[in-house]
């Protein structure tokens, strides 16, 4: 049986982006809104990738931008330039 990862954002306009990124490339990933926040669970392994988001906000960002928006995460950290990637192993 493989966990879900998931991320938590608060709910602003940097976080809509960054969740489209979220959702264009983690297929079967599942979006709840809250009024405050917003969740993103992945299957096993939830990626997201600089490129996407910068595609996404329309300009350059740094993955550590993601700590102003973050609310909570769950899964096994790897963080590089390119790629914050939450994972649970099966």
């Amino acid at each position: 049986m493989t966990s879900n990862a998931f991320i938590a954002f608060q709910k602003n306009e940097e976080s809509r982006a960054i969740v489209e990124a979220i959702v264009e490339d983690n297929p079967g990933a599942v979006v709840v809104e809250q009024p405050a926040m917003v969740k993103v669970d992945v299957p096993g392994r939830l990626v997201i990738r600089r490129e996407t988001v910068e595609e996404k906000m329309g300009r350059a960002f740094d993955l550590q931008e993601l700590q102003v928006h973050l609310i909570t995460i769950s899964g096994h950290l790897d963080e590089t330039d390119d790629e914050f990637t939450l994972s649970w192993a099966s």
